[in-house]
C-alpha cells in the first residue's frame, strides 16, 4: 500500500515563491523512502488545497501524513489543518529545528555579517502565543548553530516588537542591523522584512535541499517512528484522538500529546505565510536578490529579546548573557484595543437598549392613565 506525505504549505499570490515551494517538492520527492508518495497542497490564497488533496488521498490508501510547510506554531495548524485532516496525523511545524537554524546562520552569513552587528530574526508573526515561542526557541538554536552576533526576534505583523521597531532600536544602540529573514519562500512578508530597511537582509530559506531531512524526521515522528523530534521540546502527535501511528498498529495516541502545527494566519492576498529563496550549499533555486546593504538610520520597541551581549537596545530590553527574553507574553496591543472597543460597545449598546425600553413603559404607563381619565369623563 502506499504511503503519502501530503507537503502543505501556505500558498502566495506570488509566482516566484510558488516556484520555490514546487522546487522543494522536487527535494522531497528525490529524497523520499520506497513507496512514499510527496503530494502537493496548500492551505489558502491557491490550490491544490489542502481539504481536496486529502479527500482524494484518503480514496487510495488510509497511510497518510500532513507536514506542514510552515516554520512555527499557529492558527493554520492549529484549526485549518486540523480541521481538514479530519484525525489524520499532522506532523509539526518545520521550525524550530536545528538543521533550519543552521540554514538560517548560513544565510546571515552570507550577508557579510559580523559579531558586532546585532540579527533581527525576522519572522511573520502569529496571533497564536506558541508562534512567538517556536520564533524564540529557533534563535536559541541558532546560536548554538555558532551565530556569534547578538540575536533580536521581531515579527511582520501580530506580534511583538514589529521588525522596523527592532532595527531602528538596534541602530539607536550604535549597532549595524542585519534582517534575518525567517520565511521560506518569496512573498508579502519577504517584501515587508525587505521594507525594514535593516543594513543588510539575508535572503529566505528557498528550497535548501536540507530541509528534507527536516520534512522527513517530522513525517516519521507523527507516523511513530521516532518518539521526538530533533531541537523539540515536546513530542510529535496526532491531528484528533484515536489516531494510530501507521508504523505501529494498535498503538494509541500517547495521552497528553499535543496536535501538533506551524505558521499565523494572516489574511489570503495581503500577507501571505510563505515567504522567500535561499542561497544555500547545494544546488538551490533562489529567486532572492542577495544580501541588500541599506545606509543607517534610527531606535526597539519594548519586548523584544536578545540574544548575546548588546548595550541598550531602547525601552523593555536588556542583554545580560547569551539568551534575555523579554517577551511578556502579553496579547499584543491592537487585540487589547479591540477588546476594549468591543467592552465599550457592548455596554454602549446595553445602554441604549435599557433607555428605549423605559421609554417605552413609560409611554404605554402614560397612554393607559389618559385612556383612564377620559373614561371617568365620559361616566
Amino acid at each position: 500500500m502506499t504511503a503519502v506525505l501530503i507537503a502543505c504549505a501556505h500558498g502566495t499570490r506570488f509566482e516566484e515563491g510558488r516556484v520555490v515551494i514546487r522546487a522543494l517538492l522536487d527535494v522531497l520527492r528525490e529524497t523520499a523512502p520506497a513507496g512514499v508518495e510527496v503530494l502537493e497542497a496548500y492551505v489558502d490564497v491557491h490550490g491544490p488545497y489542502v481539504t481536496d488533496v486529502v479527500a482524494a488521498a484518503r480514496e487510495r490508501t488510509d497511510d497518510i501524513v500532513i507536514v506542514p510547510l510552515l516554520l512555527s506554531t499557529g492558527y493554520h495548524t492549529e484549526v485549518d489543518l486540523v480541521e481538514a485532516a479530519g484525525g489524520l496525523p499532522i506532523a509539526r511545524a518545520l521550525g524550530p529545528h536545528p538543521v533550519l537554524a543552521e540554514i538560517l546562520v548560513d544565510r546571515v552569513r552570507a550577508t557579510g555579517a559580523g559579531a558586532s552587528d546585532t540579527v533581527v530574526l525576522a519572522a511573520a508573526g502569529s496571533t497564536r502565543p506558541g508562534a512567538v515561542v517556536d520564533v524564540e526557541r529557533m534563535a536559541e538554536l541558532m546560536a548554538d548553530a555558532g551565530l556569534a552576533a547578538p540575536i533580536v526576534t521581531a515579527y511582520a505583523a501580530a506580534s511583538e516588537p514589529r521588525i522596523p521597531d527592532a532595527v531602528d532600536a538596534a541602530r539607536s544602540a550604535g549597532h549595524r542591523t542585519v534582517a534575518g529573514s525567517y520565511v521560506l519562500a518569496p512573498g508579502h512578508f519577504s517584501r515587508v522584512i525587505e521594507k525594514a530597511d535593516a543594513d543588510l537582509t539575508s535572503e529566505p530559506i528557498g528550497a535548501d535541499p536540507r530541509l528534507a531531512e527536516v520534512v522527513w524526521e517530522r513525517w516519521r515522528c507523527a507516523r511513530g517512528a521516532l518518539a521526538r523530534c530533533a531541537g523539540c521540546d515536546r513530542s510529535c502527535s496526532f491531528a484528533a484522538a484515536g489516531a494510530q501511528p501507521a508504523d505501529a498498529p494498535g498503538s494509541a495516541q500517547a495521552e497528553g500529546a499535543e496536535r501538533v502545527e506551524a505558521s499565523g494566519r494572516a489574511p489570503a492576498e495581503g500577507a501571505e505565510l510563505v515567504e522567500a529563496s535561499g542561497r544555500g550549499s547545494g544546488s538551490v533555486p533562489s529567486t532572492g536578490s542577495g544580501a541588500s546593504a541599506r545606509e543607517p538610520v534610527p531606535s526597539m520597541g519594548s519586548g523584544a529579546s536578545v540574544r548575546g551581549s548588546v548595550p541598550s537596545m531602547g525601552s523593555g530590553a536588556s542583554a545580560r548573557g547569551p539568551v534575555v527574553s523579554t517577551n511578556s507574553g502579553a496579547p499584543p496591543r491592537g487585540r487589547i484595543a479591540k477588546r476594549v472597543a468591543r467592552a465599550t460597545g457592548r455596554a454602549v449598546l446595553v445602554t441604549l437598549v435599557v433607555t428605549v425600553v423605559g421609554v417605552v413603559v413609560l409611554a404605554v404607563a402614560g397612554l393607559s392613565d389618559d385612556g383612564g381619565v377620559r373614561r371617568r369623563r365620559r361616566a
